[in-house]
């Protein structure tokens, strides 16, 4: 599953508020964990730029040094770096694709609103890496450890979808997760011209709902006999962003784990898509992973 954690700190204590996550991770998963600071120097024009960047090393090393002795059942790594942080995020991925990049994203208005352009959007956009998003809303703390009681995951039937089944196997292995498998059917007012008859939208809601508990059945079925004995079947008429919001948003300590469209790696998310819908408005963490 995953080789490595790789977690960007900015010294700031909203940064921070992943590593309680990323200590729980490391220590059930038996990981190791790369520490990356980066020091963005894009548009510094400063005759002083190669004393500031000593300084800043020299810092951002000994901050990192502190972070490191937080995490006491796993390996640590540490390293800093100069350039534009989204890049050089993307480019440390990249060296070992067994790596899950673990983040946290500003959670002061429930990220209903990300700033366009924000290190978080852009790593997700950019890399081929799966990606743990944590928010980091004012409860939220630095120290010690969170491990999630649940995993939600949605399905539609695809393929992509179900791609994240094996990774949630394993995780609801190592870390004793009750896992949720939410799928969302939807009957918008479908109008059908042929000799003015209008299909009974009751009775068709009905054989939607039929098929995608069967569908949950079935997953639920093959998930027992790889293992996982409290799996969970949740079919919802309510649109799929909505009801895997509410679901989180009502079941404290979850973790969602949902694949994207991943043909050039998220770089470009449709707007208004389910994940991103998601990632700006769920609580609980998110952890994305590319479809293929």
């Amino acid at each position: 599953m995953y080789t490595r954690m790789l977690v960007p700190l900015d010294g700031s204590e909203t940064a921070e508020k992943v590593l309680p996550y990323a200590r729980a991770l490391t220590r059930s998963l038996n990981i190791t964990v790369a520490l990356l600071k980066v020091i963005d120097t894009f548009g510094e024009r400063s005759r002083y730029l190669d004393e500031f960047m000593d300084t800043a090393i020299r810092r951002g090393k000994e901050y990192l040094q502190g972070v490191a002795k937080t995490f006491p059942h796993a390996s640590v790594g540490w390293t800093v770096e100069e350039g534009r942080p989204a890049e050089i995020i993307i480019t440390k991925g990249a060296e070992n694709e067994g790596a899950l990049i673990t983040m946290a994203t500003h959670g002061r208005s429930g990220l209903q609103r990300w700033l366009l352009g924000s290190v978080a959007e852009k790593v997700l956009r950019g890399t081929g890496n799966p990606v743990l998003l944590v928010r980091a809303n004012e409860e939220a703390k630095t120290e010690g450890e969170v491990t999630p009681s649940r995993i939600i995951v949605p399905l539609d039937g695809s393929e992509l979808a179900e791609g994240v089944l094996p990774t949630v196997v394993e995780l609801a292995k190592a870390l004793k997760l009750k896992v949720v498998l939410l799928q969302s059917y939807r009957v918008n007012a479908i109008m059908y011209g042929y000799e003015n008859a209008l299909p009974d939208l009751n009775e068709f809601n009905e054989e939607l709902k039929k098929e995608a508990t069967a569908y949950l059945d079935s997953w639920v079925e093959q998930l027992n006999r790889g293992g996982l004995a409290d799996v969970v079947p949740i079919v919802s008429e309510e649109e799929a962003a909505e009801a895997i919001i509410k679901l989180a948003n009502g079941a404290p300590n979850s973790l969602i784990a949902m694949c994207s469209h991943g043909r050039s790696g998220v770089r470009r998310w449709v707007l208004g898509s389910v994940a991103e819908k998601v990632i700006r408005h769920a609580s609980s963490p998110v952890l994305v992973m590319r479809g293929t």
